[in-house]
């Protein structure tokens, strides 16, 4: 790696806005040649894209913090580490592995200290101007030495370690891919609630992203305890980065909880994991839920008028159609299951809504869906079989099932709020905040992507703005003991 640099100089150096790109910085050789991480899946563009391992719950994440020590790692994965530090000459200077926080298909999130923190421009960091670094002065004695009270004079002066998240892409991923999340990063920078890029480096074909490393709980620990104002200051938290992408022509396309890390203390969260992320209207092909009524009913007459059949043709005569299916089962919006090719910021949007109808009805994960048909199956269960048939029209599909589970209207999300929530649906009522929160969730779950709430609107929705005179209390640092420096007098 490059020799250290005058102090505050910025890290991304390396980063051109030459012909709007960049360039990722490359190292000088290292002593040890890179090795192919065979244990890691080859990628494949008709496989779903979705990034991550599934988990317990069957959610996937390659950025869900640990409670594991430092000393419980595995072997293999301590070798990893040691392979890491190998692989770039002058990586243990700048930065020393703690412990794997995340692993997924395409790259493992490492904890990392930043040894040279104060060497570079830290503007991404939200807690620079606020942290305290000094401690209270401790209280001398006349029979203190010189010596003693030096010494704590320099212990006073230290400053907490600061951390970030190194993220080491896997040489199976396309050179295309790494580079699209490094550049949409790189055009996120200094975007609310959106995990910032601090730099990037390679040797060879081995890619390494500096992010920063934000505390925050696991999800499963704390959406049951959540009251409304918890749930509309954490969704305006979402939705704050949301809007932020979203103002970019950029759908992130993989919004989950386990990509939102937040912090219940400082009640402040962050979007990460832009590995699926892609700029609205590339490489798409037009679709008739674009076109205005009369032309898309047009178009759609002959799939109207036709005598449904059921099963499947011997000889299938309709054009072949490919789309755009990344993301995380149970997340996914209507027109991504449709195979819509026209796909806009609003999948999104579906996204944040299932996150909130998890949240309101206390229950993770909410949809739990194998595959697609699976998917469609359980979102016309609750929406009913006659609009799961309209939005399918809305993309030029056509929905059939004799299932009989599936009626024709549906059921409300009120309903299925008091029923999950163990409340008589004939007895109980939902609170006023409630109703508030239902009403921002059929918004957001709206099945036509054009009357679905957009990230701007939803800011100004009377449900997000619960909460906002509360006081925040603590900090992101606040309960942080990794590896604190106790000072005793």
């Amino acid at each position: 790696m490059a020799t250290v640099v005058p102090a505050r100089r910025r890290r991304a150096d390396s980063f051109r806005t030459e012909t709007q790109s960049f360039r990722i910085h490359e190292d000088v050789p290292s002593t040890e040649d890179t090795e192919m991480n065979e244990s890691a899946p080859q990628e494949d563009d008709d496989v779903e894209e979705e990034g991550e391992p599934v988990d317990e719950d069957g959610q996937k994440s390659e950025y869900s913090d640990s409670s594991e020590e430092e000393g419980a790692e595995d072997d293999r994965v301590i070798e990893d580490m040691e392979k890491l530090q190998n692989c770039f000459a002058g990586f243990r200077q700048k930065y020393r592995l703690i412990k794997r926080i995340g692993e997924g298909t395409f790259s493992t999130v490492y904890k990392a200290e930043d040894l040279l923190y104060d060497s570079y421009d830290n503007s991404w960091d939200l807690d620079r101007e606020t942290e305290k670094w000094t401690p209270p002065p401790l209280k001398s004695f006349p029979s203190q030495s010189s010596a003693t009270l030096d010494y704590q004079s320099q212990s006073q002066r230290r400053r907490r370690p600061k951390y970030v998240a190194i993220k080491k892409i896997y040489v199976t991923s396309s050179p295309s891919r790494i580079l699209n999340e490094l550049e949409l990063l790189h055009d996120l920078r200094g975007c609310q609630s959106v995990c910032p890029l601090i730099t990037a480096f390679r040797w060879t074909d081995q890619v390494v992203a500096i992010l920063p490393y934000f505390r925050h709980s696991d999800f499963r620990e704390y959406f049951r305890n959540m009251t409304v104002p918890d749930i509309a200051i954490y969704m305006r938290s979402l939705f704050t980065a949301l809007a932020s992408v979203h103002s970019r022509n950029i759908l992130h396309r993989d919004i989950k909880p386990t990509n939102f890390l937040y912090d219940p203390a400082s009640r402040r969260g962050v979007l990460v994991d832009f590995g699926l992320a892609e700029r609205e209207g590339y490489d798409c092909k037009p679709c008739v839920c674009h076109d205005d009524p009369a032309t898309r009913k047009s178009k759609l007459r002959p799939l109207i008028n036709g005598e449904a059949k059921k099963g499947y043709p011997r000889e299938d005569t309709r054009p072949s159609r490919r789309a755009n299916r990344a993301g995380t089962r149970g997340f996914r919006a209507p027109e991504v299951l449709f195979k819509c090719t026209e796909q806009t910021t609003k999948i999104d949007i579906w996204s944040a809504g299932v996150i909130l109808l998890t949240i309101l009805s206390r229950r993770f994960p909410f949809f739990n869906s194998a595959d697609d048909v699976e998917a469609m199956i359980e979102i016309a269960t609750i929406f009913g079989r006659r609009r799961m048939q309209v939005a399918a029209l809305l993309h030029g599909c056509m929905l059939e099932t004799t299932i009989p589970t599936i009626g024709t209207s549906g059921f409300s999300f009120e309903g299925i709020i008091l029923w999950s929530t163990s409340r008589n649906e004939q007895k109980d009522q939902l609170a006023d905040d409630e109703k508030l929160a239902v009403d921002f969730l059929n918004r957001c779950m709206e099945m036509d992507p054009s009357r679905r709430i957009s990230a701007e609107e939803a800011l100004e929705h009377e449900f997000l703005r619960l909460g906002l005179d509360e006081s925040v209390e603590g900090t992101s640092e606040a309960g942080d003991d990794d590896e604190m420096d106790i000072l005793k007098a």
